[in-house]
């Protein structure tokens, strides 16, 4: 799990990176990021909206699968940006872990984030 130091708190928090960020999209996800001087450490955050799946269990495994992957390429992440993933495919909580781990990878790089 993500500690919490790398996650976004409250709504407003995202504010910044919505209106400031850049955007990066892939076929299953889109990474919207900025670079936040204001904090030592990047911070996560992972939007699944219900027009994905109605189901909040399938909408938390993405959830935590996507965090799972960001969490595993950490060390790549030495800046402090504000990331937010946006899903727009539930196939994401089927796929095997090195797909989509691929694929975040491949996002944050096209981002020049890691």
């Amino acid at each position: 799990m993500l500690a919490q130091k790398h996650r976004f708190h409250g709504y407003n928090a995202l504010n910044f990176a919505y209106k400031q960020g850049s955007v990066v999209r892939g076929p299953a996800l889109s990474l919207k990021y900025v670079r936040n001087d204001r904090r030592q450490t990047y911070r996560v955050a992972v939007v699944v909206s219900k027009k994905v799946s109605k189901s909040a269990v399938v909408r938390n495994r993405i959830r935590r699968r996507v965090y799972e992957v960001v969490r595993s390429q950490q060390p790549g992440i030495a800046q402090p940006y504000d990331l937010v993933f946006m899903v727009q495919q539930v196939d994401i909580a089927t796929m095997d872990h090195q797909s989509l781990q691929k694929l975040v990878a491949g996002q944050l790089q096209k981002a020049g984030v890691a």
